[in-house]
C-alpha cells in the first residue's frame, strides 16, 4: 500500500497546491494526546483515505505546541484537528477525530464542494476578511478608560460560574485555571474577600485530593474529564505545573496550610526529576499520558519506564517555570531552586533570544520561530522577577530590549498587541494577525513591572492603551479574563516598591531581599540598586547610598519609611499593606 508523503507547513507546500491545483489538509496534533497518535498511525493509514489524499490534496502534519501560530487559525481548540484548505491557504472546513472510513468520505465531499463552488468559496473568503478588518476598526473605535469596576466585573464573573461543591470551573470537564486562582489570592489578601477565599480554599483541595493530582511523582495532570478531578487526562506539561506550583506556593504564604506546601514540593520534585534537561539546564516541554503507569502504586513504578517526554524545550513554558521555581526557592527556603532557575534563564537569553530577531518560540537543537506574544511577555516576567530574586538590575536590559521590540513590530492600532509578526509571504489565514486579551494582559501587567523597575513611564502607558483596548469586549469572557482583571488592578493598586540600595553580593543586601520577598503581599516590587553597577537606575530613583544596605519602602513615588535589617523591613511591609485596606 502507497504511504502518505507528510509535508512540514512551509509557504512552499501552497505555492505547490496552486500551481498543481490541489487542495491542503492540515493534520494539528500534540506529542502527548494519544488521539493524535491513533488519528496518524490508523485513520490515515486507511487504504480509502490515502486513495483519497492522494487524489487531490497535500497533507500536512504541525504540531501544535511548536506552531501555535497555526493552531490559533487553523485549530478547533481541541486536538488532533483536521483542516481542510484551499490552495491559498484559507480555511474551508474543520475536523476532530474521525475514523477512516468517514475520514476518506469526508475528503471526498470538501473536495467535490471546492471544485462545484470555487468561485463562491473565493468570494466568501474576502467577503470574512473585510468583514474581520471592520471588526478591528470597530474595536479601535470602543476602546474605553479603565475604571474600578472593571475588576467588580471579574470578581462577579468568577464567583458566579464557580462550583461550590468540587471547585473550579466546569459543569462537565474541569480545567484548572491558575489565573482565576491568583486573581482571587489577590482579592483575599487586599479586602479579606470570603467569597474569593472559597474561589481558592476549596478549588486547591480539591485538586490536591482528586486524581489529577499525582500524589507518587508530583505534579498535575492536565485536566479532569468529569467535574469532581477525579478522571483525568494523565499528560502532564510543564506550563500548566509551573502556573500551578506557583498558586500552591502563594496560598501557602497566604493561609498557612502545610498541605499547600508538600503539593508545591511535590511538583517542583517532577520538575527536576522528569523535566529538566541536565545538559541545557531548561526544561522539556511535557510528558505524554500513559494511565498503565499512573494506576502504579509507588514501588512498581520503579520497574517500569517513565511516559515518554517531548524533549522540545519552549520558551513561553520555562519562563513560567523559571517566575515559579525563583518563588518556590523563597517560600520552600531552598536557594538552588534560584541557581536552577537562573540556569534556565541563561539558556533562554543564549539561545533563544536574539537582539536583532527577537524572542524564538521553542529549541530542538537550534532556534524556532521569533515573534510570538506569549513568549516575549513570560519571558519579560521571568526577567523581572529574576531581578527581583538575584539583585541584578542587569537583568532588567533585556526585559526593556524585548518590550521595545514588541512595541516596535507588533502594536496594534488603537492599542495591545498582534499575537505574531506580519509577514505578507504566509499564506491565507496566515497573513491575520489576533489581539488575544489574554496574552495581551500577561504583556499588560509585566509592561506595568518593568516600568516601575526601569523607572521608563513609556512602558506604563503602552500597557494603559493595551488594557484600554479590551474594556468594550472584557465581560464576553466572563472569568476566563481573570488575568486581565488583575492587570487593571495593578493600575488602581500601586505595589508596594521595596528599593535596596547597597552591594548586592552582601550578607546584609541578601537578608534584606529575602525578608522582602518573604510574605505575600498582592502588589510588590523588590529592587536592588548596587552603587557599583546600578549608577544610572541610582540618579533616577533618587536614593541615598549609605554604608550599609537600606531598604527604602515606598509607596507611588512616596517613601514612607526605611528599614536596615529583615525584621524591621518585614514589619514595614506589613505596615504600609494595612494602611490602605
Amino acid at each position: 500500500m502507497t504511504e502518505l508523503e507528510w509535508r512540514e507547513f512551509t509557504p512552499s507546500v501552497f505555492d505547490e497546491a496552486r500551481k498543481r491545483g490541489l487542495l491542503v489538509v492540515f493534520v494539528l496534533t500534540k506529542h502527548w494526546c494519544p488521539h493524535s497518535k491513533a488519528l496518524l498511525e490508523i485513520s490515515f493509514r486507511a487504504p480509502e483515505v490515502v486513495r483519497a489524499v492522494n487524489d487531490g490534496w497535500i497533507a500536512v502534519q504541525v504540531d501544535a505546541e511548536r506552531r501555535p501560530d497555526v493552531n490559533e487559525r487553523y485549530g478547533t481548540g481541541s486536538w488532533p484537528s483536521i483542516a481542510y484548505l484551499t490552495p491559498d491557504g484559507d480555511l474551508l472546513a474543520q475536523d476532530r477525530f474521525l475514523d477512516g472510513p468517514t475520514l476518506a468520505e469526508r475528503l471526498q465531499k470538501v473536495a467535490r464542494y471546492f471544485r462545484d463552488n470555487r468561485d463562491t468559496i473565493k468570494a466568501g473568503i474576502a467577503s470574512l476578511w473585510s468583514q474581520r478588518t471592520s471588526q478591528e476598526e470597530g474595536r479601535s473605535n470602543h476602546a474605553g478608560r479603565l475604571n474600578r469596576q472593571i475588576v467588580e466585573d471579574v470578581v462577579q464573573a468568577i464567583y458566579e460560574k464557580f462550583d461550590h461543591r468540587f471547585g473550579g470551573w466546569g459543569e462537565r470537564s474541569k480545567f484548572p485555571l491558575p489565573e482565576a486562582i491568583d486573581f482571587a489570592l489577590v482579592m483575599v489578601a487586599k479586602r479579606n474577600d470570603a467569597n474569593m477565599r472559597e474561589v481558592v480554599t476549596l478549588t486547591l483541595d480539591r485538586m490536591m485530593e482528586g486524581a489529577i493530582h499525582d500524589h507518587i511523582d508530583g505534579g498535575f495532570f492536565r485536566y479532569s474529564k468529569t467535574p469532581d478531578w477525579r478522571t483525568p487526562e494523565h499528560e502532564k506539561l510543564l506550563d500548566a505545573n509551573a502556573m500551578r506550583l506557583r498558586n500552591y506556593l502563594e496560598a501557602f504564604q497566604l493561609f498557612g496550610h502545610v498541605e499547600y506546601r508538600r503539593v508545591a514540593q511535590g511538583i517542583v520534585d517532577w520538575m527536576l526529576r522528569f523535566m529538566l534537561d541536565p545538559d541545557t539546564g531548561a526544561f522539556f516541554g511535557n510528558q505524554a499520558a500513559d494511565p498503565e503507569y499512573y494506576a502504579l502504586k509507588a514501588e512498581l513504578r520503579r520497574t517500569r519506564e517513565a511516559p515518554r517526554v517531548d524533549q522540545t524545550i519552549y520558551t513561553n513554558a520555562n519562563a513560567m517555570a523559571v517566575s515559579a521555581l525563583l518563588k518556590a526557592s523563597v517560600v520552600l527556603d531552598d536557594p538552588s531552586l534560584r541557581d536552577c532557575a537562573m540556569r534556565t534563564l541563561g539558556f533562554l537569553l543564549e539561545n533563544l533570544f536574539d537582539e536583532r530577531d527577537g524572542v524564538f518560540h521553542y529549541w530542538d537543537g537550534t532556534y524556532h520561530l521569533p515573534g510570538m506574544l506569549s513568549d516575549q511577555a513570560y519571558l519579560i516576567r521571568a526577567l523581572i522577577d529574576a531581578s527581583q530574586h538575584s539583585g541584578d538590575a542587569d537583568l532588567l536590559l533585556p526585559a526593556e530590549r524585548i518590550a521595545e521590540q514588541a512595541i516596535e513590530r507588533q502594536r496594534a492600532p488603537g492599542g495591545g498587541f498582534w499575537d505574531i509578526l506580519h509577514d505578507q509571504r504566509q499564506p491565507g489565514s496566515m497573513r491575520r494577525r489576533n489581539r488575544s486579551i489574554l496574552e495581551n494582559s500577561v504583556m499588560a501587567e509585566a509592561l506595568l513591572r518593568l516600568s516601575l523597575l526601569s523607572r521608563r513611564h513609556e512602558f506604563h502607558d503602552e500597557a494603559v492603551a493595551t488594557l484600554e483596548a479590551f474594556v468594550g469586549d472584557y465581560k464576553e469572557y466572563g472569568y476566563y479574563v481573570a488575568g486581565y482583571g488583575r492587570a487593571v488592578d495593578l493600575i488602581f493598586y500601586q505595589p508596594i516598591a521595596i528599593t535596596i540600595v547597597g552591594d548586592r553580593d552582601s550578607a546584609a543586601a541578601d537578608a534584606l531581599r529575602r525578608a522582602a520577598l518573604a510574605a505575600y503581599v498582592p502588589s510588590r516590587i523588590v529592587q536592588m540598586l548596587d552603587p557599583a553597577h546600578d549608577p544610572i537606575l541610582i540618579g533616577r530613583s533618587g536614593f541615598q547610598v549609605e554604608p550599609q544596605p537600606v531598604a527604602y519602602v515606598a509607596m507611588g513615588s512616596e517613601v514612607r519609611c526605611t528599614a536596615r535589617d529583615p525584621e524591621s523591613l518585614a514589619r514595614a511591609i506589613t505596615e504600609v499593606e494595612s494602611s490602605r485596606r
